[in-house]
């Protein structure tokens, strides 16, 4: 896809509202996504139909990377109230514990797996987005339909009163769920499967002796998945049998009838009951022109990996940085090809991993049951069959196959097209952050114990921070010592890139989403910015000893 720039004017006709992103949809995707290009500066209009949000929970589960994203967005530690899990256990009425999940862990500054209430995420958002100065946020506005001219997007839009009006930006995002308009609009197949059962959810108050975990009964009879949560909460989720009426087992006496094998219904509270249908899908393209899909809008996840809503998190930290750099015209727009190319892949591969582990949760019989769940259990007395489970192997890495980025196989450490670890550092003079609260929203160009700068050119410097890039050394605690203070340094108080992982005198470039665009020794470090830029950037990489800038027409 390649765009032409267009300059949208500043102010608006009666009747009309002109801006830079449109967000169709405020659910947790599209409102985180609206936060972070406010943060970003850019100029937003977010609708939703509704007129507030959803306050029963839906979503449940968080993993390390939906944390980060979040802390991205700009979510301060303990905002968000959460249970963090220490294990996941899987039985089977014929095996037992068949199989155990550990995630009492730590990664990159957040625990492994969280269960949250979501109408507290939703308000935090919300709060974020009436806070920001470059959001306008309209609530009870449908959007009714969009042209795309090649140069800017139209969408028709109508109030709760009956009001029409229209809305012009130079991109549209539609995060308005499964059922999406803008999806359909486009022409955009939903491609998977629905899955014929129907599964009631049953979240609970003031339950006698709660878990502290989640757990799988992966029972052919009844399979129940069961998990605390924030509050107090416990939930069950029950699959229902075919010919089970959906609002007959909605009753208050039905729900107390399943819950009486697990607790002492007379002491439960009954918070929220709901019948879903979980479906696979996803669109054959998470983008046309100049919209895009993020969330549920571009792909469905069945509940049980926890992955819904993650990997919706994990479309809005690649999305977002990439419409806000061309938008601000720090980039060319062909940089928003690599969404679809990143993207698509791994939520495809989430889906898969749900769909199996959705075999084990519910196997059509005890026939089915016997062989899967032995099988499990046996792979697990090998030791790479245990961390296949145990140590959550099985999880797709969020590393890309192909997109904005590029490898090097006589320099890898890393692996350009993953994810930077993030680790605790000590800003020079200041007091111990996390890593990507340091980097802030810029590019990163980091040296491992040593300073690139003076390898760069000072038209090549000039280029990265016109560009929205820093550069910054990440020393040892024993080398910082020896160093004058900086700006640009960051002292490691971990080993989360020294010394183990990477050598002393590497280098790194990193997107602002904190995937590692490129690695290499410092020696190579000229070489590799001259071809970032060229990446993201052509007209400065053609002529880069003209001092040529990454921020054409008068940025």
């Amino acid at each position: 896809m390649s765009f032409r720039s267009t300059s949208l004017p500043a102010s608006s006709a009666a009747g009309s509202v002109d801006t830079d992103v449109i967000v169709v949809g405020l659910g947790p995707v599209g409102a985180a996504l609206a936060v972070l290009l406010g943060r970003y500066g850019v100029r937003v209009l977010a609708i939703d139909k509704a007129t507030d949000i959803f306050t029963k929970p839906r979503a449940i589960a968080l993993d390390n990377e939906a944390l980060r994203i979040l802390q991205l967005v700009g979510l301060q530690d303990g905002e968000l109230s959460t249970v963090a899990i220490p294990q996941v256990q899987y039985h089977s009425p014929l095996f037992g514990r068949f199989a155990r999940v550990g995630t009492a862990g730590i990664i990159d500054g957040h625990p492994m797996l969280v269960t949250f209430y979501q109408p507290e995420l939703e308000r935090l958002l919300r709060a974020r987005l009436a806070a920001s100065a470059s959001v306008e946020m309209r609530l009870g506005v449908e959007m009714e339909g969009l042209a795309d001219d090649g140069r800017q997007v139209q969408a028709s839009l109508r109030d709760a009163d009956g009001r029409a009006w229209q809305a012009r930006a130079r991109f549209l995002v539609g995060a308005d769920g499964a059922n999406s308009l803008v999806r359909r609009l486009l022409g955009l197949e939903f491609e998977g499967r629905t899955f014929a059962q129907d599964w009631l959810i049953v979240d609970a108050l003031d339950v006698p002796e709660p878990i502290d975990h989640i757990e799988f009964i992966c029972d052919p009879r009844r399979p129940t998945p069961r998990m605390v949560a924030p509050g107090g909460r416990q939930r069950w989720e029950f699959m229902l049998h075919p010919g089970e009426d959906a609002q007959a087992m909605e009753r208050p006496e039905s729900v107390r009838r399943l819950l009486a094998p697990w607790c002492d219904v007379d002491k439960v509270r009954i918070e929220r009951t709901a019948v879903y249908r979980f479906h696979a899908r996803e669109a054959r393209a998470f983008s046309k022109g100049r919209c895009f899909l993020a969330g549920d809008a571009a792909h469905i996840t069945p509940p049980f990996a926890g992955q819904g809503l993650v990997a919706g998190l994990r479309d809005v930290a690649n999305l977002a940085w990439k419409l806000a750099w061309v938008v601000k015209e720090r980039a060319d727009d062909r940089i928003l090809d690599s969404y679809d190319a990143e993207r698509r892949p791994h939520a495809r591969k989430i889906i898969n991993l749900a769909r199996f582990l959705g075999a084990l949760v519910m196997p059509g019989n005890r026939a089915a049951a016997f062989l899967m769940h032995g099988l499990i259990r046996t792979l697990r007395l090998l030791p790479k069959g245990r961390a296949l489970f145990d140590d959550l192997k099985i999880k797709p890495e969020n590393t890309f196959d192909t997109g904005l980025f590029w490898r090097d196989r006589r320099h890898e450490r890393l692996r350009a097209g993953s994810t930077l670890p993030q680790g605790w550092v000590r800003p020079a003079g200041g007091a111990p952050v996390l890593s990507d609260d340091a980097f802030g929203l810029h590019w990163a160009l980091v040296g491992v114990g040593v300073d690139p700068t003076p390898r760069l050119r000072p038209d090549q410097l000039h280029s990265w921070q016109r560009a929205g890039g820093k550069v910054w050394q990440w020393c040892q605690r024993a080398q910082a010592q020896h160093l004058a203070a900086t700006d640009q340094r960051l002292e490691a108080l971990d080993e989360t890139l020294l010394p183990r992982r990477v050598p002393l005198g590497w280098v790194v470039i990193v997107r602002p989403d904190r995937c590692v665009m490129a690695e290499g020794p410092v020696e190579r470090v000229r070489e590799m910015l001259d071809e970032a830029l060229r990446r993201v950037t052509p007209e400065a990489g053609r002529q880069p000893e003209q001092g040529a800038s990454l921020s054409p027409r008068g940025a």
